[in-house]
């Protein structure tokens, strides 16, 4: 096993999704019924179900069709209903494989959940999350990322949505298929701009405050954030986000996205002129023909000397296409439209060890530095040398699997998140937040002694409360990733009210935690969230300086 490649890295991030969905590690979506609570919205009136404190909301639509005609353009207007329709079971998600205790993924995905403490008129904070999975599998129903403990403990409301993914949200038509079909590149991403409107318009009626709005997600999630804090149609709708683990500076360009376009019509046997044919193609062989082509990461950062590699076809995701994304999310400069909204950004410590897991990858814990060498020259070449030389100076403690991890976390989402941390506070305007998430999993990776420590995913259920003893007071139920240590419920509160209380008031802040000051480019404040929290200047200062030499920062 050596270094993780695109095709890898992607499918991780699935698996990441898998696992976390899965209601026996997470939070489960099976309640006890209290009463049913109903509300108005501005298409209808719904009905959800309120348990122990929380109103919840399942499956309500926020926009129309999107199959038949409507593939690949924005959405059919979303028709008004009379009656009352059921908010109570979740909306389809979109298309992928199947997924565990949720209905049969469909074109006609456009559905979000809300968790509410009440449907009182109050203005409580909203956070509005985007879920992980790259651009390519998910849902706003996922187990570990239930809002309801974080509604609950917190006083905010939390809004999930589904939306388009893959080659049915992201394929580039701009060029061959006309003004109708203007931003197709980014439709799964002007999708979650619909879910924002539809907060804009009804989240009052749901006890929160349309003009407190922050959007936040982790992995693709995380670079779905970047994006919208960047696209003109999302600026209305909130006022402040949070980058995890998932930045997203560059995105891909429209003349890369074309030629994956070019792929794909050849594989089908379609004459570019023909395009239309791919209104009839079953959404099931289009999710094959997708995974058949080439995959690319959500995200992408500097990996030549000489700047920005061109990304190559491939993959789908967000298209910079002079439009709907302008331009990339934090390359040159953060964006200008969201100067004044305030920002979190970070990723966890340990961000690798959950794909030498996913991979089933036992030897990294038996490397020397000899074969860490090995491992990483394929990716940085002439370089590998210099850089296990600068780790072992700073590090001089640290294994030889230990050094591969370090380099490999911060390389993966730590470098991109620096970059986004230097980029607005050069800005000038609101505030920028940088953290690192370090509370330490106890769990071995299979095959190995070696420890998950902070993996990749690992903060879902941690930033959404999930990690909280049972409420029967029973014997607590093991984390799937976060062990079996009872400090993991006082990390779990501290990384859920910084966040609630950066989405109240836009400065992260929480009890029994340091000050958090803002980053700037003197001290670099980075806050080390654990059961114990801790701000740290200038954290990794001689590993990012060695970055930086060699053009990867």
């Amino acid at each position: 096993m050596h270094s993780i490649n695109r095709r890898d890295f992607l499918s991780g991030l699935s698996l990441a999704t898998a696992v976390l969905a899965t209601p026996r590690y997470g939070f489960s979506w099976v309640h006890k019924a209290n009463e049913f609570v109903e509300v108005d919205t501005t298409y209808g009136r719904i009905k959800g179900m309120r348990t122990e404190g929380v109103s919840v909301f399942k499956g309500i639509p926020y926009g129309g069709r999107v199959s038949g005609d409507r593939r690949f353009r924005r959405p059919a207007p979303l028709e008004s209903w009379t009656g009352v329709r059921d908010a109570l079971q979740v909306g389809a998600p979109a298309i992928q494989a199947p997924r565990r205790n949720e209905p049969a993924p469909a074109e006609d995905c456009l559905f979000l959940n809300v968790w509410t403490p009440a449907n009182d008129n109050r203005k409580r904070p909203v956070m509005f999350y985007n879920h992980g999975g790259g651009f390519v599998i998910g849902s706003g129903a996922s187990a570990s990322q239930d809002g309801s403990n974080l509604a609950r403990n917190f006083d905010v409301v939390v809004v999930e949505t589904n939306h388009r993914l893959g080659l049915l949200g992201f394929l580039y038509l701009d060029e061959l298929a006309g003004s109708d079909y203007a931003g197709s590149g980014n439709m799964g991403m002007l999708d979650i701009v619909d879910g924002l409107k539809w907060v804009h318009d009804n989240i009052a009626q749901f006890g929160g405050d349309p003009n407190n709005v922050m959007i936040w997600g982790e992995s693709g999630g995380g670079a779905k954030t970047s994006c919208l804090y960047a696209m003109p149609s999302a600026a209305p709708y909130f006022n402040k986000a949070s980058i995890e683990s998932g930045p997203g500076v560059r995105m891909t360009l429209k003349e890369t996205a074309a030629e994956t376009t070019s792929l794909l019509l050849k594989e089908l046997n379609i004459a570019p002129k023909d395009w239309r044919k791919l209104l009839d193609v079953p959404a099931a062989d289009l999710l094959a023909m997708q995974g058949k082509l080439p995959s690319v990461a959500p995200f992408l950062g500097k990996n030549t000397s000489k700047g920005v590699a061109p990304r190559r076809a491939g993959g789908f995701g967000p298209v910079v296409d002079g439009h709907a994304l302008p331009h990339n999310p934090f390359d040159p400069t953060a964006p200008a439209i969201s100067k004044n909204k305030p920002l979190l950004v970070g990723w966890n410590e340990d961000e690798f060890t959950f794909f030498a897991w996913e991979r089933k990858d036992t030897e990294f814990a038996k490397l020397d530095f000899e074969g860490v060498q090995k491992r990483l020259e394929p990716q940085y070449g002439e370089d590998t040398l210099k850089l296990i030389e600068a780790y072992r100076k700073a590090t001089p403690n640290a294994t030889a699997p230990q050094l591969y991890i370090a380099i490999s976390s911060i390389a993966m989402m730590g470098l991109g998140s620096v970059d986004i941390a230097e980029k607005k506070a050069k800005q000038g305007g609101a505030p920028v937040f940088l953290y690192n998430f370090g509370y330490k999993s106890e769990k071995p990776i299979p095959g190995t002694d070696y420890p998950m420590g902070t993996p990749h995913a690992m903060d879902i259920s941690f930033k959404f409360n999930n990690e909280v003893p049972p409420r029967d007071g029973s014997t607590p139920k093991e984390s799937f990733f976060g062990g079996n240590r009872p400090e993991r419920f006082t990390a779990s509160h501290h990384f859920a009210e910084l966040w609630a209380t950066f989405a109240r008031t836009g400065r992260p802040a929480a009890k029994d935690v340091p000050t958090w000051p803002a980053y700037n480019l003197k001290t670099r404040p980075t806050m080390r969230i654990d059961s114990t929290c801790e701000i740290i200047d200038n954290r990794f200062n001689e590993e990012l300086n060695f970055w930086r030499s060699i053009g990867r920062l």
